[in-house]
């Protein structure tokens, strides 16, 4: 993520400057119209070329794959690719930049959506286009929360409440942490025994970072820099018995199954997939620490400047689509964004077989009322989370990420 985010509030200032920093034309003598009014639908059927960079492909490749099958009319074919959200800014600015964009819809995290929005790089959908997404009205409370943090830029697909949870296997934690204080107390009579992997690079990771402050009673849970005297402390304080910091979430699955660490930061998606998938035993545990507050997670769809309007018209019918509840469904996948829908009314027993089956085996029935009944934060804002992250690598545990 760039180092210069700024604040959503002050990028979502250009919302109603609809695509006016479209491309020039295409190199080749092509003269896509990018900007101006965007139709009902595209004159003829587009390809799209789609771009993951936060694993949403996984609950909403079945959404697009569908609605193409049954609107060819209007998308001929779809694409895929993947990459990681740091590859993101340099992707799509190295293509408007030329003249040429490639990429015509990109699935995110708040990650990239923030460094995106920080160099301008998307189309401003809201508020010009919001009547042709009449799902978004339907948010759950979380979900729209956690679409204000994308100003005009982004639309929310999927959802979750996420963490901070530790997660243990009985036989090897039969007495797991219940308060902050004890997981230090833990990490310091079991060197190396406590991991989490680098925040700026997981989401479990991410999420403990920002929800230590509520566990902490910190005097301003947003604001890093000025609000988190006991987090920066605690954190300090546990680094002493961190041996490594994985930089990726599933080494510390991975980590977790093989028992060379005992308890790991985790969420409610990374504790179930991971169990369906068998990279985690069965019997792992999760539990929550005295104090704990819910720090919300979202993906976004987002447009780059340079789409013509003739893409721009399909991908509008199909986020349309990817809100309705039979679509949101699909979300729940096998519990990697646990539950994942992002609009109401939306139960397990509209999704696929498949889920069912692997969340009905694999769910955790507490989940429902720990959701129910413990408070929602949204993450911090952009500018406020690279601080953070540049905090920690710096005075934490930058020397000890596992590369």
């Amino acid at each position: 993520m760039s180092r210069k985010i700024g604040f959503f509030a002050a990028a979502a200032a250009t919302a109603l400057v609809l695509t006016a920093c479209g491309a020039p034309d295409k190199p080749g003598g092509s003269s896509a119209k990018t900007d101006g009014p965007v139709p009902d639908k595209p004159g003829k059927a587009v390809t799209l070329n789609i771009l993951d960079v936060a694993g949403d492909l996984q609950l909403t490749q079945g959404m697009i794959d569908e609605f193409v099958s049954k609107n060819k009319d209007q998308i001929e074919k779809v694409t895929y690719s993947k990459a990681t959200a740091p590859e993101l800014v340099g992707k799509v600015k190295a293509q408007q930049n030329a003249g040429r964009v490639d990429i015509d819809l990109v699935l995110t995290g708040v990650d990239g959506l923030a460094a995106g929005i920080d160099q301008s790089l998307w189309v401003p959908v809201l508020p010009t286009y919001a009547n042709r997404l009449p799902g978004m009205n339907d948010y759950l409370d979380g979900a729209a929360a956690m679409q204000k943090l994308a100003g005009d830029f982004g639309v929310t697909v999927a959802y979750y409440p996420s963490g901070p949870l530790i997660e243990y296997l009985p036989a090897k934690v039969p007495n797991p942490p219940k308060t902050a204080e004890e997981l230090l107390a833990y990490a310091k009579a079991n060197p190396g025994a406590v991991q989490y992997a680098r925040p700026s690079n997981s989401g479990p990771g991410r999420t403990f970072l920002m929800g230590l402050p509520y566990l902490l009673k910190d005097s301003n849970p947003k604001d890093p820099v000025n609000g988190w005297a006991k987090t920066w402390a605690y954190l300090a304080e546990l680094n002493k018995y961190v041996t490594l910091y994985p930089s990726t979430t599933s080494e510390t699955m991975k980590n977790l199954a093989n028992g060379s660490a005992k308890i790991i930061a985790s969420t409610t998606g990374w504790d179930i997939n991971p169990r369906v998938l068998g990279t985690v035993p069965k019997e792992a545990a999760v539990g929550t620490l005295a104090g704990f507050h819910w720090v919300t997670d979202a993906h976004y769809a987002v447009v780059p400047k340079g789409v013509d309007v003739d893409k721009q018209a399909a991908i509008l019918n199909l986020l349309k689509d990817m809100l309705t509840p039979a679509q949101q469904a699909k979300a729940y996948d096998k519990g990697y964004f646990y539950p994942g829908p992002a609009v109401k009314d939306v139960t397990l027993a509209m999704a696929p077989q498949e889920s069912q089956q692997a969340l009905g085996e694999f769910g955790r029935p507490e989940y429902e009322k720990l959701i129910a009944d413990n408070p929602l934060e949204v993450p911090l804002d952009a500018k406020s989370l690279v601080a953070a992250f540049d905090k920690w690598d710096r005075e934490i545990g930058g020397a000890k990420v596992k590369k």
